[in-house]
């Protein structure tokens, strides 16, 4: 609530949590959570979503900066309005989210007394950056250590028994960026867009969780936006792959114990024309496959890490989500090996989960998120059958309000980390809810593939620089160069030129063609707007990668 305060012009406003600081050229900003709503309890603390969040001024001096320094602070100001905008934040009071059920559980009970952000694991609090200032000042009751990635919940009946799945995923920050600015792993290991979720479940006094991970293809690789519908991906050659891949796999051992990769990219070296697209956004597998083979043949190398390549394209091509049992029955056994944690009301701890599946397919989304689910629900099956909720021959499937509620949370979820990487919703969210594809559902594919592709050329560029800013990879100082001193021409004030003469040159050629029986002069014209046309197609396309937007702050790292 918002009131004025009396006798002043000072606004009084109500905030729900302080998340962070950052200094700029002007001075510092606070960022506080203006908004929230209750999205359900972990354990027996109140989830919340950060709705609203804004950056407020604390000592702002602008007037001591010159002319340069006022328009780089003002584009870092815009920076500053994008983070605030930055979808699935969650945070609770008092308990850290940060730890999946069964790792909390191996650890000290009197971690609990601490501060959260001293509880919490470093690589899934999104603001861990922004809290520095705010820990060397020791202010740890204000402190608010917030996740980004999805959490979902539903509740059904079972035998008039209550039970209880909540859906929760965090998004690693070590690798944070948009969907074309960060592909692959740096040298370090880290791979971009990085999630691990888990799957709660919760029956008379029983409480189990299953985790799956996801990440990007954890080589050194880029896919730079060129105006195409799919840039073609490219492999970075560099003396350390090996030991990148090597960090990547020895930090996942570290945590989850062993690691099962299902890599789901083609491998077919071709071209298949988009269903919900024009004839000109190709995918080019080709492309793809080469990137999956460079992944299999790294994979060589560490023969104790199971790597199984399930072409899902290719085998459940024609939407039939069904054909994912494929992949099942050959990973059965050791699924069930790795199994999942299961604790009773006392927090004695009756089963361990000894390992992970890792899913990547390019994204990380649309087709690792249809298998993660298929994964899930024969996870929940085996979860609920344990906890005597099922019989060994019963299965949620067999009921539609049960498993349309499982179709549900995924979705959901599919869409909320969908929008946080690549900022448009899921595809292939019908192969979750139906098992097949549908109509609407391939028009809803068609407008979020047309968003994706606005949003990955025209936008994300400035999007990056956002993430970099906030996440601490570039640093303002008055010392540090402008970011405005770059190299080449900005999309800005050259695109919309070219792409009226484009469409202005096709719609004059398409009009003087029809006319050409009238007088030769109309022919002549034709050829001439063709030519023009075509020059300025030939030079759009010539300059593609420089007529995006790209990150200023720091490009690709």
């Amino acid at each position: 609530a918002e009131e004025a305060a009396a006798g002043s012009d000072c606004k009084v406003s109500k905030i729900y949590g302080v998340a962070g600081m950052i200094r700029l050229l002007a001075g510092s900003y606070v960022l506080v959570i203006t908004s929230r709503k209750d999205a359900g309890s972990y354990g027996a603390s109140t989830v919340y979503h950060a709705n609203s969040m804004k950056f407020l001024c604390c000592n702002e001096a602008i007037k001591h900066l010159t002319s340069e320094e006022k328009r780089d602070e003002a584009y870092f100001m815009s920076l500053l309005r994008i983070a605030e905008t930055t979808c699935g934040l969650y945070y609770s009071y008092d308990r850290d989210l940060t730890l999946n059920l069964q790792r909390a559980s191996k650890l000290a009970a009197g971690r609990v007394h601490k501060p959260l952000w001293k509880q919490a694991d470093p690589r899934f609090v999104w603001n861990r950056n922004l809290l520095e200032e705010l820990i060397e000042t020791k202010l740890d009751e204000f402190i608010t250590p917030l996740i980004q990635g999805s959490f979902q919940t539903e509740q059904f009946t079972l035998k008039d028994r209550l039970v209880r799945i909540t859906l929760f995923s965090r998004r690693c920050n070590r690798r944070l960026g948009t969907r074309m600015w960060r592909r692959g792993a740096n040298l370090e290991g880290a791979t971009a867009n990085f999630v691990e979720t888990e799957q709660l479940v919760e029956y008379e006094g029983l409480t189990s969780s299953f985790i799956q991970v996801r990440g990007s293809i954890p080589l050194l690789w880029e896919q730079i936006v060129d105006l195409s519908y799919k840039p073609r991906p490219s492999i970075i050659e560099h003396e350390e792959m090996t030991k990148v891949v090597e960090r990547h796999f020895h930090d996942l051992s570290q945590r989850y114990g062993d690691t099962m990769v299902i890599d789901l990219t083609d491998k077919a070296v071709q071209q298949r024309q988009m269903t919900v697209c024009p004839t000109f956004f190709l995918l080019q597998q080709g492309d793809e496959g080469n990137l999956s083979n460079a992944f299999a043949a790294e994979m060589q190398n560490f023969p104790d890490i199971r790597y199984v390549h399930f072409d899902f394209h290719h085998i459940c091509g024609g939407g039939n989500f069904d054909n994912l049992q494929v992949l099942y029955d050959e990973i059965e056994e050791a699924i069930q090996k790795q199994g999942y944690f299961l604790m009773n009301s006392k927090g004695e701890i009756l089963l361990d989960q000894s390992g992970v599946v890792r899913s990547n397919c390019i994204d990380c989304l649309d087709r690792t998120n249809v298998t993660q689910s298929f994964l899930a629900r024969k996870s929940l099956d085996s979860q609920l059958q344990r906890m005597g909720a099922l019989s060994s021959a019963e299965s949620i499937s067999q009921s539609d309000i049960i498993n349309d509620k499982f179709k549900k949370l995924w979705v959901e979820h599919g869409d909320e980390l969908s929008l946080e990487y690549a900022g448009s919703y899921a595809l292939k969210g019908d192969l979750v809810r139906y098992g097949r594809q549908t109509l609407p559902g391939l028009i809803k594919d068609g407008m979020s593939a047309l968003s994706r592709y606005y949003l990955n050329n025209f936008h994300d560029g400035v999007r990056q620089d956002a993430l970099d800013l906030i996440s601490g990879y570039y640093t303002v100082s008055k010392s540090s160069s402008s970011p405005f001193q770059i190299i080449g021409f900005e999309s800005a004030p050259y695109l919309p030129v070219a792409s009226a003469i484009i469409v202005g040159g096709i719609t004059v050629t398409t009009f003087t063609l029809s006319q050409v029986g009238r007088s030769a002069q109309h022919l002549i014209s034709s050829i001439i707007f063709a030519g023009l046309t075509a020059g300025v197609v030939a030079l759009v396309k010539a300059n593609g990668k420089q007529l995006c937007s790209r990150p200023r702050l720091c490009g690709l790292i």
